[in-house]
């Protein structure tokens, strides 16, 4: 079986580490490609990535707005791999990884996250995206909250549409780095009085809700003197979130270290994870909190009440409210031994419910169904395959 997953990479994240831990999963009998539109070069980090555990890899040279050329070239990718099925991620590769499978007489799958509406630009692509969902040759959702959007919004019907939900990368944390707190507390003031750690992750932008975070830490940090909050990544918000930590007198309490590749190694030494987002897919951050056994606090929004059980591996709040997130972190941070229970809950969870394993078998019985069904809109066709 060889599979060709499709996206617009612009660096190592979230989507981009499911979609390498499900090639990883998959049996020996299948043969996985990876192919990213060029993004103005920004693919390299995710290719690079793919490359060192073995892949095959394709720097795609078309892109928008030559959308015929990059139909094309996706086309003459997925004839030259022998491609069964294309597994397309966002809105780009949806609408020209569809195009390119019809040419070539493959289905075409889209893999739908989740939607930002980041900026007016974003929003009008994610509108289109959802515009053309319902064209796929099916839509695998990674939450059961996603898929209700989908449903509700893209009228994809039911027999194209699957839930198989992003996984907890659980080999990166069985080994816990020993000094990962110590690597923590490096990032404050050397005078600092900090040793306990709040953790966030993600984009700075506004879906994110950094900024209801950095708000609720005024009020952990005036109520525990030993708290300090670490804030990983970029975005077009920095600079209004470092306005707002000098304001609310955080400077030293609340620091921005910017994006890190080796969060994996520093996420099992934070006392709490905290994402205050307003809209989301099924959050890697939260699965990931819970494999290294660390409770999260995280607004119940999407599909973060499936990654996070309310009580039992962490809290759920409403999106928007610091003050519940504040409440909620204080209770965390005054109580080693209901950290512990939930660390300990959260990681057992992801074991049950959330590996790749499961993904991978999820995928291979959709895949089954898909390569026995005729492709919608054109007549299988099929090259010999040529290898990149």
């Amino acid at each position: 079986m060889n599979l060709v997953h499709l996206t617009a990479s612009t660096f190592f994240g979230g989507p981009e580490r499911q979609m390498l831990g499900l090639a990883c999963a998959m049996p020996d009998g299948v043969r996985t490609t990876f192919a990213t539109f060029p993004e103005g070069g920004r693919g390299g980090a995710f290719l690079g990535e793919v490359r060192k555990h073995g892949f095959q890899t394709v720097a795609l040279k078309a892109d928008f707005p030559k959308a015929f050329a990059a139909v094309r070239e996706v086309a003459e990718l997925v004839r030259a791999t022998a491609c069964d099925v294309l597994i397309c991620h966002g809105y780009k590769a949806h609408i020209l990884g569809r195009l390119a499978a019809r040419r070539a007489g493959v289905p075409a799958v889209a893999v739908s996250r989740g939607w930002t509406g980041e900026t007016r630009k974003v929003k009008l692509y994610e509108w289109l995206d959802r515009r053309h969902l319902r064209f796929m040759d099916h839509v695998v959702c990674v939450s059961d909250g996603q898929a209700a959007k989908v449903r509700n919004w893209c009228r994809v019907p039911a027999r194209r549409l699957s839930v198989i939900r992003n996984s907890a990368r659980l080999g990166a944390f069985e080994n816990a780095d020993p000094k990962a707190r110590e690597r923590l507390l490096g990032f404050f003031a050397g005078d600092s009085a900090v040793s306990q750690v709040v953790l966030g992750a993600g984009r700075f932008s506004p879906e994110k809700g950094f900024g209801v975070l950095v708000e609720a830490a005024a009020a952990v940090c005036r109520d525990n003197p030993r708290a300090g909050v670490v804030l990983f990544g970029e975005g077009p918000l920095r600079g209004e979130l470092e306005a707002q930590v000098a304001k609310l007198g955080l400077t030293g309490r609340v620091v921005l270290p910017g994006f890190r590749t080796d969060l994996d190694a520093l996420i099992g030494g934070a006392d709490v994870v905290v994402l205050p987002s307003y809209t989301e897919g099924l959050p890697n951050v939260a699965l990931e909190a819970s494999a290294a056994g660390v409770p999260v606090v995280a607004t119940a929004v999407g599909g973060t009440p499936e990654a996070v059980a309310d009580g039992t591996s962490g809290f759920l709040v409403p999106p928007g409210e610091p003050a519940r997130i504040a409440a909620k972190v204080t209770e965390l941070l005054r109580d080693p031994d209901l950290c512990a229970r939930f660390g300990a809950a959260g990681r057992a969870r992801m074991r049950e419910q959330f590996t790749f394993d499961a993904q991978a078998k999820a995928y291979l019985q959709l895949i089954d169904t898909l390569r026995s069904a005729p492709v919608r809109g054109r007549a299988p066709f099929r090259v010999a395959a040529k290898h990149y």
